[in-house]
């Protein structure tokens, strides 16, 4: 793995805007592991995977529950520091907020909820933001080692 450095003032960031479709949420990871690539992390890493199952998981319920029909979904990428990445996937739809299970013994038959387990496990910290007018986005960070 490269080492990186880090200039004071000098951000890296990587934004798309992606369709609001199963197509666009593959892609959405695929772009992550690229990127993180470019930036020195490779694929075969645990940062790199680690950041492709979080990015997977927040697009995939961009497209279910937060899609609004001919409107995208946006993934943003930033190193925060040298040894963090902020993941944030925004959808347009502000109404509805993930609702993650307690555990996965929870009793509640509805399905949703288990994938922010798996972001609840990896990263350091999430969680939601509001993105006016009325959407919200996603966020999560996790350590780049």
């Amino acid at each position: 793995m490269k080492s990186q450095i880090s200039t004071p003032g000098v951000t890296r960031q990587f934004t798309r805007f992606l369709s609001a479709t199963p197509r666009g949420a593959r892609l959405a990871r695929l772009l992550t592991v690229q990127q993180l690539a470019e930036w020195g992390w490779p694929p075969s890493c645990t940062a790199s995977e680690s950041a492709a199952l979080v990015v997977a998981e927040l697009a995939a319920n961009a497209v279910i529950h937060g899609r609004v029909r001919g409107r995208c979904f946006r993934l943003r990428l930033v190193v925060e520091a040298p040894d963090t990445l902020r993941v944030e996937v925004a959808d347009p739809r502000g109404d509805r907020q993930p609702k993650p299970r307690t555990t996965d013994l929870d009793p509640d038959p509805d399905e949703s909820g288990r994938g922010l387990l798996l972001v609840d496990a990896l990263a350091t910290r999430w969680g939601t933001e509001p993105r006016p007018p009325s959407g919200k986005t996603v966020w999560a960070c996790l350590p780049l080692i």
